[in-house]
């Protein structure tokens, strides 16, 4: 993990040195190349998976979110972790921290797609690749919100195959532990991508956003 980190870190000093925008230069935005910000997203998301890893096998021991990692995650979030909270967001949160990406420190899913969002069901066809490291939520009529967060890992036709916590073997999003799961699309319905932040995500998606919320 420290060496990936120190990797992103040598690549961005490098491109920024050539490219003054992603730093602190006076350039507009609109005069990077997007080939460098694909290629720090692709190394962000890297380090992120490999973040992500450290929660394989976590589970509840009795119920209570009584195991160390989903502790630290909700006191991450400023909640006690021993009360039995949801913890879908919660964990997202900490595995973005561990990875030194910017992202709400927040175990309430909604506050994860109040900012950062490239696609919402409403604004209708998909005008992107979905790419590992961004961020689905499903949203729930019985709660009138979304209500459980996803990793994204990968695709096919039909589906995301997606990391996520705070759920069990139907997918659940009360449920026990941290597992790999395969969501048909039609279940998402917001992504956000943290992989980006500032300048270089409003570079790489301001064509989409303006064609989405038109």
């Amino acid at each position: 993990m420290e060496r990936l980190t120190k990797f992103l870190q040598v690549f961005i000093f490098l491109v920024t040195a050539n490219y003054p925008v992603l730093g602190t230069g006076t350039d507009t935005v609109s005069n990077v190349n997007t080939v460098y910000i694909t290629a720090l997203r692709q190394c962000t998301s890297t380090i992120l998976l490999t973040s992500v890893k450290r929660w394989n096998g976590v589970e509840e021991i009795t119920g209570n979110n009584d195991h160390p990692m989903i502790t630290k995650a909700m006191q991450l979030c400023g909640l006690p972790g021993d009360k039995g909270y949801p913890w879908c967001a919660a964990c997202m949160a900490e595995i973005h921290d561990n990875a030194n990406i910017p992202a709400p420190h927040s175990a309430r899913v909604v506050n994860w797609f109040k900012q950062n969002v490239i696609w919402k069901r409403e604004w209708g066809d998909k005008y992107f690749i979905v790419q590992p490291g961004m961020v689905g939520a499903i949203y729930y009529n019985r709660l009138g919100r979304y209500g459980h967060i996803v990793l994204i890992i990968g695709e096919d036709n039909n589906n995301y195959y997606t990391l996520e916590g705070n759920t069990n073997a139907a997918g659940s999003r009360e449920g026990q532990g941290f597992y790999k799961k395969i969501r048909n699309k039609r279940s998402i319905a917001a992504i956000a991508d943290y992989c980006l932040n500032g300048n270089m995500f409003i570079q790489q998606y301001n064509e989409l956003l303006q064609k989405t919320m038109r």
